[in-house]
């Protein structure tokens, strides 16, 4: 018999073949996750509400029913910018202390017709920005979990839940799986609905997951898309083409990760598998100023009602975001929607010779202290852009904290990364 130890190390497709099985119960798995978490919440701070009694009660009653789907009885958790009817909406923000909705986001419906419980809200920054929460990197406590995502990521690599949602406009999916040392996986713009998730940048705002490995991200996009999950072929997994791209803000890394994203690459070629340093079509240079100016504009009308009568309670961060997309104007505003409509337009030429890119994640270890969560920088081109990204954990730093690695793959082809990721995470295994 497994202990609750064991169980809670298994993998989101591994607890939920258990149910299937009948190897394991709804309430074996959630009793498991629940003591994890009264033993390591207290210091890691991942979860904003939580309800242990009302969780095990849906377990219980798993237990007695029929299978209803790929997610039976199983614990997810759901970052606190997504609308739920039995838990508050706070979105990081005392304005929305203890207020609640009458419906449950699509994603989250989603996810309970697949038979997953809601096992409670994750921490997340104020509006999906940068003031943080409370939550620390379950791999060391003075350091970042990074942000928006914070509680989910940090829940998920703690062994608290198999899975957990979050959402990303510039790095919030990206940036805290490669602190935490997670996979995190940000669709295609636009694949999963974002119904009962409030805007922060409409253009930009996209539903992703946190999980442990890439094909639990798989079996979470198919839930999310509300189409039956396929399990992931792993004899079809490594592609012949893989792009290195350092990004025009290369010099960001730290040169201990540069250095070891490079041997990554180099290692990562092998067979049939070609891995080559590559340069991105120079409009990609503006990518990063352009997703400020967008997510700016957009946060100050999506942000109006806070900023005009709650302003006392917003922070210096959010509102210096609100005042400065007041400065830009509209004709600005449509410049740069007009310069990211062609570098998509290039970027679909350049995805017909290579299957995915490989990319920093994140500039490197997550930094000391819990009064910031990192910068975004490593995201932001790409979030513009639209693209399918995941975040693959590739090694340690020298303060033993976990990098990522970033795959970014063509628009729309989020079957296709999905495949090549998980074959990269299998070598990077050995």
């Amino acid at each position: 018999m497994l202990t609750n130890t064991a169980i809670t190390q298994l993998s989101l497709y591994d607890m939920a073949q258990a149910i299937h099985n009948q190897t394991l119960s709804a309430t074996q798995i959630m009793e498991a996750c629940l003591a994890r978490i009264a033993e390591r919440e207290p210091k890691v701070r991942a979860w904003q509400c939580i309800n242990p009694d009302a969780a095990l009660e849906q377990a219980h009653q798993m237990d007695r029913l029929p299978i209803k789907g790929i997610l039976h009885g199983l614990p997810i958790g759901i970052k606190d910018t997504i609308e739920t009817r039995n838990f508050p909406t706070e979105r990081g923000s005392s304005i929305y202390a203890n207020q609640t909705t009458p419906w449950d986001a699509a994603s989250v419906t989603l996810i309970q017709r697949a038979g997953g419980i809601i096992l409670g809200k994750t921490v997340t920054t104020e509006f999906a920005y940068f003031r943080p929460g409370p939550t620390a990197n379950p791999h060391n406590l003075a350091h970042t979990p990074g942000g928006s995502s914070s509680g989910s990521a940090a829940a998920v690599a703690d062994y608290m839940i198999p899975a957990a949602l979050g959402t990303q406009t510039a790095g919030s999916l990206i940036r805290p799986a490669s602190y935490c040392g997670v996979v995190g996986y940000k669709p295609t713009f636009g694949d999963f609905s974002l119904c009962g998730v409030r805007p922060v940048s409409s253009s930009l705002d996209t539903l992703g997951v946190i999980t442990r490995t890439v094909h639990d991200a798989a079996l979470m996009r198919a839930v999310l898309l509300n189409q039956p999950f396929h399990p992931l072929k792993e004899e079809r997994s490594l592609p012949s083409r893989i792009a290195f791209c350092h990004t025009p803000s290369w010099l960001e890394a730290d040169s201990y990760t540069r250095a070891q994203l490079e041997k990554t690459a180099l290692n990562l070629a092998s067979g049939n598998t070609q891995v080559s340093l590559i340069e991105l079509p120079t409009i990609c240079d503006d990518m990063v100023s352009v997703q400020k100016t967008i997510m700016a504009y957009e946060a100050a009308q999506n942000l109006s009602f806070e900023y005009d009568y709650h302003k006392t309670q917003l922070s210096p961060q959010i509102c210096e975001l609100i005042e400065d997309g007041m400065l830009i104007s509209h004709e600005d505003y449509l410049f740069a929607l007009a310069t990211v409509q062609k570098a998509r337009e290039q970027m679909a030429l350049f995805f017909e010779k290579w299957d995915a890119i490989l990319a920093p994640a994140a500039p490197g270890e997550a930094p000391l202290g819990l009064q910031a969560t990192g910068d975004p920088i490593f995201s932001r081109m790409w979030n513009m852009l639209g693209l399918p990204c995941l975040t693959i954990p590739a090694f340690q730093g020298p303060q033993n904290l976990p990098i990522g690695i970033q795959v970014i793959g063509a628009q729309g082809e989020d079957e296709h990364l999905l495949q090549i990721a998980l074959g990269i995470e299998k070598k990077l295994n050995k």
